[in-house]
């Protein structure tokens, strides 16, 4: 699987939908987004479970203990008959081992689909399906379909980081609340998982910050 989306054609589209994003853009330089292709729906799920709230390298450290239980790929099944011990001892938190194993009955009822059947499915039909599971919210779906589905039209509206990159760029007052963000960002479309690419690297880029205020 691969990006739904030119690249390309989608930063040609925002330069010339928006000068500010037009100014964004051609300071960041060539989108590079790293993307999750190579985990299944299941496995990036899991990872982002494990990943909640905590920094990366200790989450990483965690998942690779949890990956270590099972080898080089984890079941389903094998993780809903790995009791809750094993997966604290691992490094997880009573309310990851319980949305783990949420996870793992909800991929065995069908709950959560193969990647064929979420590539049939819209945005909001595969975020609906997903909340279901327990401790996966609008957002980590939302990052899923930008990283892992390579989805071209998602704005993750409660982003803290797209928020203060909206407010460095756009030089706004305030954070922008999601309503107003979400109009701001309607002149991105069909293009706002590009939009949110080029939001986050504001937010660690001085360059924009000294180009900005000269």
């Amino acid at each position: 699987m691969s990006l739904q989306y030119k690249p390309e054609t989608a930063r040609r589209r925002l330069k010339t939908a928006d000068p500010v994003m037009s100014r964004l853009i051609k300071l960041v330089g060539p989108f590079k987004m790293e993307t999750e292709f190579a985990l299944s729906p299941f496995e990036a799920l899991l990872r982002a479970i494990v990943y909640q709230q905590l920094s990366g390298k200790a989450a990483g450290a965690i998942h690779t203990r949890v990956q270590a239980l099972f080898g080089d790929t984890i079941e389903p099944d094998a993780l809903l008959r790995t009791d809750a011990q094993t997966l604290r001892t691992a490094g997880l938190s009573r309310a990851k081992v319980i949305a783990v194993h949420d996870l793992a009955a909800k991929r065995i009822d069908g709950t959560v689909p193969e990647l064929k059947a979420l590539e049939s499915m819209s945005d909001e039909q595969i975020i609906e399906r997903l909340t279901t599971v327990r401790g996966i919210g609008r957002w980590t779906v939302e990052m899923m379909l930008i990283f892992r589905l390579g989805r071209p039209d998602v704005l993750p509206l409660n982003d803290l980081g797209i928020r203060k990159g909206y407010h460095l760029a756009f030089d706004t007052d305030a954070l922008p609340t999601p309503s107003a963000l979400q109009k701001a960002g309607e002149c991105w479309a069909p293009y706002r998982s590009v939009a949110s690419w080029y939001l986050w690297r504001a937010t660690d880029s001085v360059d924009w910050m000294n180009e900005h205020k000269s």
